[in-house]
């Protein structure tokens, strides 16, 4: 077999949404991120990629980074729990602590924020796997699924 000789890493993670103001507002509260940049001027192959995209914003939280966009041609409708899709990021935390402070986060930024949500889901609990691995299930406004984790072999 061969190997892929060629080191990657993640730069952002791309959220199409109708609501930018509410989306950027919400990430905010929620993982305290900022604002980095913002496009309102697309390249012909981003314009026929995200037809009708009028507004990216970058966000950053720590070294996780989000390219919030709108497009005027979408359907409106968030994906469903079964749509083929990513079905979660996960990202990693420092301490299995983080994951009870990030869901009082996210309560406390649903509460703190207006903006339509697609998927009514609190979230999850915080689960233990049989490996010691510890996750916390999100959704953000748009339904777009985020796993929060731990390894406990990080604390040894």
């Amino acid at each position: 077999m061969n190997r892929l000789d060629i080191a990657l890493t993640v730069n952002h993670i791309a959220i199409q949404t109708d609501d930018v103001e509410g989306t950027i507002a919400w990430y905010k509260e929620f993982l305290d991120s900022s604002v980095e940049w913002e496009l309102d001027e697309f390249s012909d192959l981003t314009r026929s990629r995200l037809p009708g995209i009028g507004r990216l914003a970058e966000l950053r939280a720590g070294d996780v980074r989000l390219h919030v966009f709108d497009r005027t041609e979408h359907s409106g409708h968030g994906p469903g729990p079964l749509d083929h899709q990513f079905q979660h990021v996960g990202i990693v935390v420092d301490d299995v602590e983080h994951l009870a402070a990030l869901r009082d986060r996210w309560l406390r930024a649903k509460e703190a924020t207006q903006v339509t949500w697609q998927r009514e889901e609190p979230p999850s609990d915080i689960v233990i796997d049989s490996s010691g691995m510890s996750s916390l299930y999100v959704l953000d406004p748009n339904g777009l699924e985020f796993e929060f984790l731990h390894f406990a072999e990080a604390d040894s």
